[in-house]
């Protein structure tokens, strides 16, 4: 099997390189491998007719290419500019004809050099394109839009994606809720929003609400029937597959393309939901975020709301309730910890406010002390709103460190 020996552009220099070159075949050239990952003879051969606006994606004969929004912005731009003069997205403004492979080949090559790329061929600007869709959608999404089956794919590039996922994030970004709700307001009509309260209220991934078909939906029970588990329905999204219902009778599908009613493919759902966000303010979020995110708020709920009905919570607690491994609870609290929405003390977990503070206790004791005289177990553990069994241990620390003295049962400040 050939290997791919891959020579991976730099981005800056990338960067440079479409900013110089914002309405030339030039940059035209470079845009399609590297954003779109088109292969050379697709370049040559590719139509305006091939570019669907209204879709957002290029059509080629073996599959259809998401456009992402920055490219979606160019191609309509230079439409308006080239359009008229050629049919061929890419042609020799001289001779008004298509641009010959050779010539494409040439055009890249000088490009490239002109910024230090010089190891960098037109090839590995679509290489670059898989890579980094493999690195966020996953072998089936890069298959789909490149037409590379997965078993290649996974032969050719896995070294690469290895690589990269070592440095890459592990962290989804932050979602700013409030641009969030404001997105869900202004598309809580449509198949977008839809699409974006079952992955971020209900927890359905891009493949299930793909899939989903309206005798899943049982709006009676007000439940998703899903194959692996049953999702209760929020009254959004009830109402929005209500207004739904009369696709029923168009396909057994709940997701449909607005022009051709046929199902919805995940390239397809991703582009559109990607493209909302983007308008929303959402940059740099995908689906897959805010699946993650959706999921990590509803289990916050959940440990919130425990914690409220019967105290403090442990590690063990929240694997029975949560159904995690020990290593999951501990990271999913200390997570929240972290970012203070809980306050840790010994081995329990206590909401904000509800309780004194680690780094506060021992000057609370003091205080206390200095105004009462001594002080029982018990009266600490009240003062510090914390169990009694946890209070033994600070109480113990603060008597070996020389802050306090016991006595029996009674604790007093060291004389000076």
């Amino acid at each position: 099997m050939r290997h791919y020996q891959v020579n991976r552009p730099e981005e800056t220099a990338m960067r440079r390189l479409l900013q110089a070159n914002p309405l030339n075949p030039t940059g035209m050239i470079l845009r399609l491998a590297w954003l779109q990952g088109l292969l050379r003879d697709e370049i040559t051969n590719l139509t305006w007719e091939q570019v669907s606006f209204l879709d957002h994606q290029i059509e080629l004969p073996d599959r259809n290419v998401p456009l992402c929004n920055e490219m979606d912005a160019y191609l309509r731009q230079m439409h308006d500019r080239w359009g008229s003069l050629s049919e061929y997205v890419v042609f020799s403004e001289r001779y008004k004809k298509p641009m010959q492979p050779q010539a494409i080949s040439r055009i890249a090559r000088r490009a490239l050099d002109s910024v230090g790329q010089t190891e960098v061929r037109l090839l590995d600007l679509r290489h670059d394109y898989v890579i980094r869709n493999l690195e966020e959608h996953g072998w089936s999404y890069v298959a789909h839009v490149t037409g590379i089956e997965v078993r290649a794919l996974q032969a050719h590039f896995t070294p690469y994606v290895a690589a990269a996922q070592k440095t890459a994030r592990q962290e989804p970004p932050q979602i700013d809720e409030l641009k969030l709700w404001k997105l869900l307001q202004a598309e809580k009509d449509s198949s977008v929003g839809l699409a974006i309260w079952l992955t971020w209220q209900e927890g359905l991934s891009g493949g299930e609400i793909i899939s989903l078909t309206w005798d899943q939906v049982d709006l009676g029970e007000n439940v998703l029937r899903l194959p692996d588990r049953t999702v209760p329905l929020g009254n959004t999204v009830r109402r929005m597959l209500l207004d739904r219902q009369a696709d029923r009778t168009l396909n057994e599908h709940v997701f449909l393309s607005s022009r051709a009613k046929k199902p919805v493919d995940l390239p397809r759902l991703s582009s559109l939901v990607r493209s909302a966000l983007i308008r929303g303010g959402l940059d740099g979020v995908t689906l897959r975020d805010l699946l993650i995110s959706g999921a990590r708020t509803r289990e916050e709920t959940a440990i919130v709301e425990w914690i409220r009905r019967k105290g403090p919570i442990s590690r063990g607690e929240t694997m029975d309730l949560l159904g995690v491994t020990k290593v999951a609870a501990y990271n999913r609290l200390r997570r929240m910890a972290d970012e203070k929405k809980l306050v840790r003390v010994g081995g329990k977990y206590y909401l904000p406010g509800t309780v004194v503070p680690p780094e506060e206790q021992s000057a609370a004791i003091r205080a206390y002390l200095e105004k009462e005289g001594f002080a029982y177990r018990q009266d600490v553990a009240e003062m510090l709103h914390i169990q009694s069994r946890q209070c033994t241990v600070i109480l113990k620390r603060m008597v070996d460190q020389g802050e306090l003295v016991q006595v029996r049962q009674r604790y007093y400040l060291k004389e000076a």
